[in-house]
């Protein structure tokens, strides 16, 4: 179930909002393809919990990346509850706090998974200047979700953990992690201008209340 206390995904989202406000959304969404065997494997809420919620009183509209599935990789389903988030946010002129843990593309759902990455681009470009966007990123934030924190108002990552990338460092020529990693929380906020700040899972969640 998304909403056990043992999950990650959905604690974060406990510790961010105001006691007892938030509410899920989309809880019974599970993967819809079937190829290479994803029929026999569980997808509860598609590996994203959605939702809103209060912060100090103020409507927001979250969603939680939860890694325990699938890696938290974005698919067909995945992409849409998190577009629907926006749609909803939007009308309602609230923020959405994106709290990122993911290992990219869901290779299994091909074509359908990258349709979803464009649907959420999509959504954050037609919600840029209306609503506030805030990113955090908690784990791994590779690939084409690379583009959510930099299209975002205010992207955060976590100290020790995170990682944010377009390619590993190992894919360019002549660099290895040692030598420059250029995945790291330091890199990205001091050298690419990605992310605003860099700071431990409480300090971030702490921080995005006055955000807020």
């Amino acid at each position: 179930m998304s909403n056990s206390n043992d999950n990650s995904a959905m604690q974060r989202i406990a510790r961010l909002v105001d006691e007892n406000s938030f509410m899920e959304i989309g809880s019974l969404v599970t993967a819809r393809s079937t190829d290479f065997n994803l029929a026999q494997t569980d997808t509860p809420s598609d590996g994203v919990i959605t939702g809103h919620g209060l912060i100090n009183g103020s409507l927001v509209f979250v969603y939680s990346q939860d890694a325990s599935v699938l890696g938290g990789t974005i698919g067909e389903m995945h992409a849409k509850k998190i577009a629907a988030v926006y749609d909803m946010a939007v009308k309602m002129g609230a923020p959405v706090i994106g709290l990122i843990d993911c290992a990219g593309i869901r290779l299994q759902e091909s074509v359908d998974a990258l349709e979803g990455f464009g649907a959420i681009y999509a959504k954050q470009a037609q919600a840029s200047g209306v609503i506030p966007q805030i990113s955090v990123i908690f784990g791994n934030c590779g690939g084409g979700l690379a583009v959510v924190p930099a299209l975002s108002d205010f992207s955060f990552i976590e100290s020790k953990k995170a990682k944010l990338f377009l390619n590993s460092p190992n894919a360019i020529a002549g660099n290895r992690v040692d030598k420059c990693d250029t995945a790291s929380p330091a890199f990205q906020s001091a050298e690419t201008g990605t992310i605003d700040k860099v700071g431990t899972e409480d300090e971030i969640l702490a921080d995005r209340k006055s955000v807020v």
